[in-house]
């Protein structure tokens, strides 16, 4: 999977979050300050070129619509994270992780929880 531009996420997280749209439509969910018309508009048609985005035109209007889920896409880019900075090794991110960001012991425990869940479920 391709990767995006931060110009180019940002259209994709308007257009997952719409879901689908007319040019109008996705101009207006952007927030303030928003980019400009043609500017949107050229992000979609490279997303389209990327296979992130498709369209159905009516009349002379095209409703642009995502052809990869935020979920997909958002796995991807963890995968690639993981693969560039952390030696492929998720072990290490979430050690990284742990150690950079001021966890709350309940946020801690909610984590272990998590983990001990998903260890139980495999077992």
């Amino acid at each position: 999977m391709k990767e995006l531009t931060k110009s180019e996420e940002q259209v994709m997280q308007v257009i997952w979050k719409i879901g689908r749209g007319f040019a109008n439509e996705i101009m207006t969910a952007f927030p303030e300050p928003k980019p400009a018309y043609n500017t949107v508009l050229t992000m979609v048609r490279i997303l389209e070129k990327k296979g992130f985005v498709g369209h159905e035109t009516f009349c002379k209007a095209n409703r642009y619509f995502p052809l990869i889920s935020k979920e997909e896409y958002s796995q991807n880019s963890l995968k690639v994270l993981v693969s560039n900075y952390f030696n492929g090794s998720y072990t290490e991110l979430v050690s990284a992780f742990t150690k950079k960001e001021n966890f709350t012991l309940e946020q801690l425990q909610e984590l272990k929880m998590m983990i001990e869940d998903v260890i139980e479920e495999e077992s």
